[in-house]
């Protein structure tokens, strides 16, 4: 535990940033998961593709993940999609 006054209130700001980035992590990997679900039974569609965008959006708008990497986690959301549709 740190002596100094700033050092302390540091780790109380770390601490509470810490958890809000595993929250907004935590929902994009869920909504993730429930799109593979999706495309795995056949149901996904655009709107859950827009809704799982949206889940990777909001995670690299707060900086909790990169916009690069977002933005290639959605082109591969949407590659598996078009080559699903297009075997069906």
């Amino acid at each position: 535990m740190p002596n100094i006054k700033s050092a302390m209130k540091r780790v109380k700001v770390i601490k509470k940033k810490n958890l809000r980035n595993r929250m907004i992590k935590s929902a994009m990997r869920t909504t993730v998961k429930k799109y593979d679900v999706a495309l795995q039974n056949g149901v996904a569609d655009a709107q859950t593709l827009s809704r799982t965008a949206s889940a990777i959006d909001k995670a690299a708008s707060k900086g909790v993940i990169h916009k690069n990497a977002a933005n290639r986690k959605k082109a591969r959301l949407a590659k598996r999609l078009n080559k699903a549709a297009a075997a069906n």
